[in-house]
């Protein structure tokens, strides 16, 4: 299964933001071990570098940026896939954005904590708590 995690996701897991890191981190934990193959939308590449140069330091910044290289697929924003944002009619464009680009990716699910901002996209959303308890559970029985 391969799945797109949303920038809030990934913010949750580097920050170890409460309550909601546990769930982002066994989601992220679950793709290291290979059940699952983790996407990056682009853009949340470099939000993620300047918040957390920001919050701590550039070199944290740069170490998040390294992993996120190494251990995830960076799904690429280009004209087409801002085009099919468009088409979506989502409140929210940069979620649009996110939609567009886990459709592109093949992905089969998004996760996130804003499920509803996902209303109009192809691909299915839900949380990384919901995740966990629908997929991890039974890699694990």
């Amino acid at each position: 299964m391969r799945v797109m995690l949303d920038l809030n996701v990934l913010l949750d897991y580097f920050q170890k933001r409460e309550p909601h890191y546990q769930h982002s981190s066994i989601v992220l934990s679950e793709i290291l071990k290979g059940n699952f193959a983790g996407v990056a939308p682009a853009h949340a590449l470099t939000t993620i570098y300047y918040i957390s140069a920001k919050h701590a330091t550039r070199e944290r910044a740069n170490e998040i940026i390294d992993w996120l290289l190494a251990h995830l697929e960076i799904a690429s924003a280009n004209k087409p896939a801002f085009a099919r944002a468009r088409d979506l009619q989502s409140s929210d464009f940069e979620d649009a954005v996110v939609a567009s680009l886990a459709e592109a990716s093949q992905c089969d699910l998004i996760i996130t904590r804003n499920v509803s901002d996902f209303a109009n996209s192809p691909i299915a959303a839900m949380t990384p708590e919901e995740f966990v308890n629908r997929y991890v559970s039974q890699i694990s029985s």
